[in-house]
């Protein structure tokens, strides 16, 4: 966080349309993982790669907000940067928090070097949760397994607590095969013993480096969340749904948890006993333009996650959301036409149902501009089962440009299609029946591209929803 006041420089950002105003974000500069996300003591703290020095990366350090609802956030100082000479002298990076015993303990990867060797680490604090202090035998586990035949990926800690002891995975990779995830365990979360792989990747659509490793019970399954490192363009989030006996991760479904730009999740269990999921909405525009707007990074709305019979992983934006919404706009087929304007806005929450016996291509135009040379628009397309995102712009030239993402979403033959949206200046979340996750960042270009309105025929359209979202920080 840039550590003047926090009000003055959000308010300096008023004037930009494209801004979230319901998500978090920092004040101004980079911001990427959720980090350390703990219930403590009543309050949700989320901790978050960050530079502090400005809107790219480097510099990393761990951001820190605090919040009641889940919803409305307080900034505060950052809470752990590099140390000169230290193991994490250039940067400290993602990883996860645990109370243990009363003693508030973040688990970090740490970079030593410029050759990016990553260790773990671990930091403390008195229940102000202000000053950490870094344990004094960092790195507490130094060097990467043996198997993993390279020495410079090994990062993003996850840590959870059983019967026997701490518990920990690291997002790796095994050198010329995939991604792998490696499991301790400690008495202490000081003296850490190697166990075993967690989980190694056999196929390379799963991707040559797995980090930011995420493993909870749910239910009566265990589920593993990583995220795929290959390239920005096609990093992807994945997750496996399975069984976790002596050491072992058995999976028996795996799917992806985002089509979008949602990455490097992180889940926590919040004081109503929920799985809670946070994930860094990336970016789609350059460093010159990043640059220019003097901040990066969006934190999605958290989600709570729940399995299906199936098991599916469900997921839908924390209930606490519905607290803020403002202005109320209801239709249903009776009473809405095709391309109907149904309101005006960057900041809206949406919430659709169509039959299971609507058919055709259908949904919803967002941030329209008046002459409708400009809009991005949310269909389900009934004959392919896909769920698309596009954004079609008009260039200087006259040229029509688009921008799309798709999403394969089957529906059973009975099954109605529900989808929530969740439109913030240049952030729009998408998630089809609970199951179904869709991100994009979509920019416009100007302030008047406000207009929602119907897509496709309303025939199939059983009720549609939408509310007018406020700022949080006002």
């Amino acid at each position: 966080m840039n550590e003047q006041n926090p009000t003055a420089i959000r308010q300096s950002f008023s004037e930009d349309f494209q801004r979230p105003q319901y998500h978090f974000l920092p004040p101004s500069n980079w911001m990427n993982d959720p980090n350390g996300l703990l219930f403590w003591k009543g309050q949700t703290h989320l901790f978050y790669q960050h530079n502090p020095f400005g809107p790219l990366w480097g510099n990393m350090s761990w951001g820190h907000a605090v919040s009641d609802d889940l919803i409305h956030w307080q900034d505060l100082p950052i809470a752990i940067r590099p140390t000169s000479g230290g193991p994490d002298e250039f940067g400290c990076y993602s990883g996860s928090a645990v109370d243990n015993d009363g003693t508030p303990t973040l688990i970090y990867t740490g970079t030593r070097d410029r050759a990016n060797i990553q260790t773990q680490c671990i930091a403390t604090s008195d229940d102000d949760m202000i000053t950490w202090q870094k344990h004094p035998q960092n790195p507490v586990i130094s060097e990467v397994p043996a198997v993993s035949n390279q020495t410079r990926d090994f990062r993003d800690p996850y840590v959870w607590r059983e019967d026997d002891g701490w518990y920990m995975v690291v997002g790796s990779r095994i050198e010329g095969k995939a991604g792998v995830i490696f499991l301790y365990r400690s008495q202490n979360l000081v003296d850490w013993e190697y166990l075993n792989p967690l989980l190694e990747g056999t196929e390379e659509r799963y991707g040559l480096m797995w980090e930011c490793p995420n493993f909870f019970k749910l239910g009566d399954k265990w589920v593993l969340i990583i995220s795929s490192h290959t390239g920005h363009s096609t990093d992807t989030v994945h997750y496996f749904v399975g069984d976790y006996v002596d050491h072992r991760f058995v999976p028996e479904h795996v799917d992806v948890l985002d089509y979008g730009t949602l990455y490097a999740p992180l889940t926590f269990v919040d004081g109503q006993d929920r799985r809670i999921l946070f994930g860094w909405l990336r970016e789609n525009r350059s460093d010159r333009d990043q640059s220019f707007a003097g901040w990066s990074g969006v934190q999605s709305i958290p989600r709570v996650l729940t399995l299906d019979d199936q098991n599916r992983l469900h997921m839908q934006p924390v209930p606490e959301l519905a607290s803020i919404r403002g202005e109320h706009f209801h239709y249903t087929a009776s009473t809405i036409n095709e391309d109907q304007l149904i309101a005006e806005s960057h900041n809206v929450d949406i919430e659709a149902t169509y039959s299971a016996d609507a058919s055709g291509t259908f949904g919803l135009t967002v941030l329209g501009a008046p002459d409708g040379d400009e809009c991005t628009r949310v269909v389900y397309d009934s004959d392919r089962q896909q769920l698309m995102v596009y954004t079609l712009t008009t260039e200087t030239n006259g040229a029509i440009s688009t921008y799309t993402r798709a999403a394969v979403h089957p529906l059973a033959a009975d099954e109605d299609l529900t989808l929530r949206i969740l439109l913030d200046g240049s952030v729009l979340e998408v998630i089809a029946n609970e199951r179904t996750s869709l991100t994009a960042r979509v920019y416009p270009h100007h302030q008047s591209q406000q207009q929602v309105r119907l897509y496709g025929p309303s025939t199939g359209l059983m009720s549609l929803d939408i509310w007018k979202m406020p700022s949080i920080w006002q």
